[in-house]
């Protein structure tokens, strides 16, 4: 684990969780929000797909949701200063059965803590620009692609092979294109090998300070 920086006392502080596809920074997340309570909210990068209904071809393929391009990167950036400026900002909801944006929104309140979670979003300056601090969970790609495969079958419907085909033809590289250089603006870097209790229990304690 490496730890520069230090937390500044905002009326909102905006925590950014990033690392590959199957890192664990979703598990640490929401983790993080739960043991925080009510203080804190969590929005994911993965509510902001660009509709890609007329694109997706069953199993992935001809959509590449691990490019940048992909996503309405700078919509977050905008959800991230309206909440840093104390208001209640509308997330948008991305079906991924359908592959498109549905016409509901997700109301998110002003929260001590806003946590967001995604791969890419330490990439563009304008998203850093929201961020407090930034987290990277650095984990081995080997078992990055084994959550993933789990997650992605069990949970999506995708077949072990479009999983596979999938990774090595488009995750694997924008990881390695996008992901993995934006890893050096990170204030903390974990190395996940399956076990982070310990820095769990740093961060949970460094956020309820400010609560």
């Amino acid at each position: 684990m490496r730890v520069t920086g230090s937390i500044r006392q905002n009326k909102v502080f905006i925590l950014g969780v990033a690392g590959g596809s199957g890192s664990g920074k979703t598990y640490f997340a929401q983790a993080l929000a739960n043991a925080l309570g009510d203080h804190a909210a969590i929005v994911y990068q993965d509510n902001f797909y660009i509709d890609q209904s007329h694109r997706f071809d069953g199993d992935g393929g001809s959509v590449n949701f691990d490019h940048p391009e992909s996503l309405d990167l700078k919509l977050l950036a905008q959800c991230l200063s309206e909440l840093k400026s104390g208001k209640t900002t509308q997330i948008p909801i991305y079906d991924f059965v359908t592959h498109s944006r549905k016409k509901e929104t997700l109301p998110v309140n002003v929260s001590s803590v806003i946590i967001v979670d995604g791969i890419l979003i330490f990439h563009p300056d304008y998203l850093r620009e929201q961020f407090d601090e930034m987290v990277f969970f650095d984990t081995p790609e080997t078992l990055r692609f084994e959550r993933r495969l789990e997650r992605d079958v069990a949970e999506r419907g995708r077949t072990p092979e479009g999983v596979r085909a999938q990774f090595l033809k488009q995750v694997k590289p924008m990881h390695d294109e996008f992901v993995e250089p934006s890893k050096c603006h990170a204030h903390t870097v974990v190395r996940d090998m399956g076990d982070y209790q310990d820095f769990f229990d740093f961060y949970k304690n460094k956020l309820l300070k400010l609560i």
